[in-house]
């Protein structure tokens, strides 16, 4: 049994907590909707010395180990084979200790009686909402392999997705971050020789060699108090980026920066319209399928803005009409197709159509990205540079008049 913590709006619109101890995650969303509530927030609660153990640090699960997972238990599982004959397969092939102990232990509790997404459910750092939710609608439909097709394609297209936008972003903050370390090391053992060699003769120098000069007595001297510095402001931008204040602002500035606040929507359409699709075509209910969505979701304005979705259509209104009204968030293409397939009964449909376009619309603009950013990166380098070579080069030349 696991702890959960959770915030609900009763029908006079009033928020309360309460504390349950349940088996799954799904049966809070159950007992609230038992008290005529809608959930809010429902978070577990764990001790504290069970957050910090060895397992959690060191015997974490790879993403792509849970879709292969998936991928090979549904295929196994269609072939006929009995699940706990699957998973002893599956665990005899695998390499890794965390994930062979993993495995055993979901073949244990099937052997006892327990479903798959019973056992699943007391994984919750390995397994999200979205995947228990998804083999709980298999095994409601008598279609287990059938969802596990479902969602670790969904997990696949999602991993790929995050992993190109992450690579388009992580170069060039690899050559920028090379490129300051490279400038201060010139500053701290380069410039004082030829700093020394200016003072000695006495030459005018021009203001961006004094400039550089002063820069680099300064980091010279204070070689310790700069590095401690940095690392101050690298933890405290961390520990903020983390705090609430913190995701929001980064959540506001994704959406808004040039460029890179298109992709992050088009990123987002993706993904919200991939996971309510894969839900729903596992026979999952649209209020539950919107809730599990939340929680997959990481920006802040999404979440809310599926918050209302789900208020409305708790209220018997559309769904399409909230996306419509999100425009700075959702493309109106978004809304448009969604009240198509509300329209024509197949919104699932609909939805994973939305997901494909966007998907290849990311895929394509991290790959224009990359190729804008190379020249541009150069022009930078170039003229770090041409800046550095001419203030300290220029001088050099102008000491003949000095010998």
């Amino acid at each position: 049994m696991t702890l959960y913590k959770y915030k609900a709006k009763n029908k006079e619109g009033k928020i309360y907590e309460r504390v349950l101890e349940k088996e799954q995650r799904f049966e809070i969303y159950g007992a609230i909707r038992e008290e005529g509530g809608s959930v809010v927030s429902i978070q577990e609660v764990r001790p504290f010395l069970s957050i910090i153990s060895l397992d959690n640090i060191f015997g974490g699960i790879k993403i792509y180990q849970k879709i292969t997972f998936a991928k090979n238990l549904g295929l196994m599982i269609s072939a006929g084979l009995p699940m706990t004959r699957a998973l002893s397969v599956m665990g005899r092939q695998s390499k890794s200790k965390s994930f062979k102990k993993l495995l055993s232990n979901i073949e244990t509790d099937i052997s006892h009686g327990k479903t798959l997404s019973e056992s699943l459910s007391k994984q919750p750092k390995v397994f999200s909402n979205l995947f228990i939710s998804m083999i709980k609608a298999g095994e409601e439909s008598g279609n287990v392999s059938g969802s596990l097709a479902i969602v670790s394609n969904q997990m696949e297209k999602s991993y790929l997705l995050t992993k190109k936008v992450r690579s388009a972003l992580i170069y060039p903050a690899i050559i920028i971050a090379i490129m300051i370390i490279l400038a201060v090391l010139l500053l701290i053992f380069m410039v004082p020789t030829l700093t020394a060699t200016f003072k000695g003769i006495g030459a005018e120098l021009p203001l961006s060699t004094r400039m550089l000069i002063y820069t680099s007595d300064f980091l010279v001297e204070n070689t310790l108090v700069v590095i401690t510095a940095v690392i101050l402001v690298v933890v405290l931008s961390v520990l903020f980026s983390r705090s609430k204040v913190g995701r929001n602002i980064k959540d506001y500035l994704l959406i808004y920066i040039p460029v890179i606040g298109n992709m992050v929507k088009e990123f987002e359409s993706a993904r919200t319209a991939r996971t309510l699709s894969s839900l729903l075509s596992a026979g999952v209910e649209i209020v539950v399928a919107i809730d599990v969505t939340i929680d997959v979701l990481q920006n802040h304005l999404y979440k809310e803005a599926l918050k209302n979705t789900r208020n409305t259509v708790e209220k018997g209104g559309s769904m399409s009409s909230v996306f419509i009204k999100h425009e700075n968030l959702y493309p109106i293409f978004v809304g448009e197709m969604i009240s198509v397939g509300e329209e024509t009964g197949k919104i699932s449909d609909m939805l994973m159509g939305i997901a494909s376009f966007y998907e290849a619309e990311v895929d394509q603009k991290t790959k224009d990205l990359s190729t804008i950013i190379e020249p541009i990166l150069m022009i930078i380098i170039g003229i770090g540079v041409g800046i550095f070579a001419v203030s300290m080069l220029a001088p050099t030349y102008s000491l003949v008049d000095y010998i």
